[in-house]
């Protein structure tokens, strides 16, 4: 990631964040849950069979999976695995929102460091209040130069 060198010292800032943590804003979802793709409107895979892991997932693919598909040999090598949509997708792990709202922190510092130790959660409007009222003293300290 490429940063901008601040120009003061890491005290001198304020770093608002909101955020939804995976651990407790989602949960696993179905391919039908999560409205994926693959399972909306079907995919393909297209395998080299000559080598170990094409042969592999080829096999996997047609004694294994499960799902339905249609083949289609393209060369001596290739076989394209046409899947009907409505099953369950190879990728996994989709997940969905929870109903939960969202953290609203704020904390000492920026990217560098929080020097002072503080931070705070807050409600959503004392969040939006705090942060324009920051806003505010930044654009105040500005025009006074």
């Amino acid at each position: 990631m490429i940063r901008i060198e601040p120009n003061m010292p890491v005290g001198a800032y304020k770093t608002y964040r909101i955020m939804s943590p995976q651990s407790t804003h989602f949960r696993p979802a179905t391919c039908a849950e999560a409205d994926c793709e693959h399972h909306l409107r079907g995919w393909q895979s297209t395998i080299d069979e000559t080598t170990v892991l094409g042969q592999q997932q080829a096999h996997y693919i047609r004694k294994q999976s499960g799902r339905g598909f249609t083949e289609e040999r393209l060369s001596a090598s290739l076989t394209r695995f046409i899947f009907h949509a409505g099953q369950t997708c190879f990728a996994g792990g989709h997940q969905v929102r929870l109903d939960r709202p969202e953290h609203y922190l704020v904390r000492a510092g920026d990217w560098r460091g929080n020097p002072t130790g503080q931070s705070q959660t807050l409600r959503a409007q004392d969040w939006v209040d705090d942060f324009g009222e920051h806003q505010q003293r930044l654009a105040d300290q500005l025009e006074r130069g």
